[in-house]
């Protein structure tokens, strides 16, 4: 009893002092600052440390979930690596190609990630750690995982990432929606509006909805994740559950990527939702069952 007291009562603390700052910051009275340290023209920002967090503690949770399942962590080191760097490329290239406009004049700028972390998408970090994931399995024939155990262990931690990494948004006055009344409403700086909103000051935060929302679908993957029969099962669920929410959630955000006049986010989790069906019933029917170490 009293280790458990020793756990949450820093828990219950943290989330208290977080609850009164971020109240604060939305109505405007604290203003954050993106950078949290300059090193000569090296800048560490805010949203860098949020996702490197993210990652880090999906790594911890997901390393427990692939040792039960007899996997090695030496392999799991490996795959994630490889993860990171095809998540970090996919999700610029997938920013580029809906939004090629804003480098056309400098297409050196493709490359400079280190401007903030700024211009990556979501799905371009999901699809790329897909194909990472599918790489290490084919290839790597010594880890002895198929590629549905592998992205059953990727999404499982994913939306817990997502949630974390989202307060980066948060940080950088990104990733919001319209204008609103609403009782938590967030103000934005007149630097961080959109153009055409330079009049508004407060805006719903798009990005508290989603890290919210991948908070419930992280409990309840997680929690499928330890009684799925099958790989596959976890990896069609996630598919099915974030993108339910970001089809919703995306028309109110103001920085949408486009093709033509369809919002790219809400395209494509049309098809992760039809994709994530389709890999359950695979799964139900001919996936291979779960053998766990102990």
């Amino acid at each position: 009893m009293k280790r458990l007291i020793y756990i949450l009562a820093p828990v219950v603390a943290g989330s208290i002092i977080l609850y009164f700052f971020v109240k604060e910051v939305f109505a405007g009275n604290i203003i954050l600052q993106p950078v949290l340290l300059r090193l000569g023209i090296l800048e560490i920002r805010w949203y860098g440390v949020l996702i490197a967090t993210g990652v880090v503690l999906a790594y911890l949770v997901g390393r427990k979930l692939a040792i039960r399942e007899g996997l090695s962590e030496d392999h799991l080191i490996e795959c994630v690596f490889l993860g990171v760097i095809f998540g970090i490329i996919g999700a610029r290239l997938w920013f580029v190609a809906f939004s090629w406009e804003l480098f056309r004049d400098d297409p050196g700028s493709v490359l400079r990630f280190w401007e903030g972390f700024s211009g990556l998408a979501i799905h371009g970090a999901i699809f790329g750690g897909l194909v990472a994931i599918y790489l290490y399995t084919k290839f790597r024939k010594q880890a002895k995982a198929s590629f549905l155990q592998g992205t059953d262990l990727f999404v499982s931690v994913l939306p817990m990432a997502q949630a974390i990494g989202r307060w980066g948004n948060f940080t950088n006055y990104e990733a919001y929606g319209e204008p609103t009344n609403l009782p938590w409403k967030m103000f934005v700086p007149r630097a961080y509006r959109m153009p055409g909103y330079e009049s508004f000051e407060y805006f719903h935060p798009t990005f508290l909805y989603e890290s919210m929302w991948n908070i419930c679908v992280f409990l309840v993957l997680i929690s499928v994740m330890t009684r799925r029969k099958r790989h596959g099962i976890v990896t069609g669920l996630y598919m099915i559950l974030y993108s339910i929410a970001r089809y919703f959630i995306e028309p109110l955000r103001l920085d949408s990527l486009y093709i033509g006049e369809i919002r790219t986010a809400q395209l494509t989790s049309i098809a992760l939702i039809f994709l994530g069906f389709a890999i359950m019933i695979y799964s139900r029917y001919k996936g291979t069952e779960v053998r766990k170490a102990f």
